[in-house]
């Protein structure tokens, strides 16, 4: 098997537990009342930690896709997350897929085909430096403490927040794992240290992000992640680790008309239906609120009609 193609395998697998795990936190932030910071609550919850193992597990599979692909083809297959996490949200919320959601699947998924026959490139083999890994991580966190500043109300600016932290995490990580694989110097280098612990922290902070932006439900704010996500590492990719994609201009605008697919995509699967809508009780006559209801023993029983007259 090509390098090319496991890190295509890899990121398939690690797209579904993604999915798996962002329906997890959905479900587990909407019983989070507004106002609420819940994250003792989380901590006490046996979903949270469910949803924290598929997310870890993801992370791993997403590493060792990075070490056969370069940013640029394997971070857009993360879009499959949302693919993946609509028909399983669609089930456990007890409804069915529409045909809305069909078609945003079905146009995210000929994007992304668009996209991986341009993103398709050797294994990567080229670094951030230090300085280079620092800056990324100093910009990210202003744009990031921009976003999510507080009195911000939980939503989509969470959502972009949590993708370009994931994405940059992506974008160290693959540092990472070139230089640990490289055999000329040592293991735990100071660059491998230093940005090993940036991983951690915008790993760290991107799932707080997406479980806070998950309040608003599942589809736009998971939308939003996925498309920000890829965006910040390919533009890290194609500007300091050298990636390019591949046919030239031919290659550049197949690459922008998938994207702009793919984004459509994503765009028609936020307007679907996240949760059924509860059908509302019915409401007796006989228990109207502030209205005395019938004597107890009058309730079915009719009263015969009786003339105003007696007889004699």
């Amino acid at each position: 098997m090509s390098a090319t193609l496991l890190a295509v395998a890899l990121s398939l697998v690690s797209a579904a537990a993604y999915a798996a795990a962002a329906v997890a936190q959905e479900r587990l932030a909407s019983r989070i009342t507004e106002g609420e910071s819940g994250v003792l609550r989380m901590l006490g919850s046996g979903p949270w930690w469910s949803s924290v193992g598929l997310n870890a597990s993801a992370a791993l599979l997403h590493v060792a896709a990075l070490k056969y692909g370069p940013l640029t083809l394997v971070q857009p297959l993360g879009a499959l997350t949302l693919v993946a996490a609509v028909p399983l949200g669609a089930r456990l919320a007890g409804r069915r897929v529409t045909r809305l959601e069909w078609r945003g699947t079905g146009l995210t998924l000929i994007g992304l085909g668009a996209l991986l026959l341009t993103a398709s490139g050797p294994a990567p083999d080229d670094s951030l430096t230090v300085p280079e890994a620092l800056t990324v991580a100093a910009a990210t966190m202003a744009v990031i403490g921009v976003l999510s500043r507080p009195g911000t109300r939980p939503g989509l600016r969470h959502a972009t927040a949590s993708g370009f932290a994931s994405g940059v995490a992506s974008a160290l990580t693959q540092t990472v794992t070139v230089a640990v694989t490289d055999r000329s110097g040592p293991l735990l280098s100071p660059q491998v240290i230093v940005v090993a612990l940036l991983v951690a922290a915008f790993a760290a902070g991107g799932l707080l992000l997406s479980q806070t932006a998950y309040r608003g439900g599942l589809g736009a704010p998971l939308a939003v992640v996925t498309l920000s996500n890829p965006l910040a590492a390919s533009v890290i990719g194609v500007t300091l680790l050298g990636e390019r994609l591949q046919g030239g201009i031919v290659g550049i605008l197949l690459a922008v008309a998938g994207a702009a697919v793919a984004a459509y995509g994503v765009v028609v699967l936020t307007r679907s239906p996240q949760r059924p809508k509860a059908e509302p009780e019915p409401v007796s006559l006989l228990s109207v609120p502030g209205q005395p209801g019938p004597p107890e023993g009058a309730r079915g029983t009719a009263r015969p009609a009786t003339s105003g007259l007696q007889s004699v």
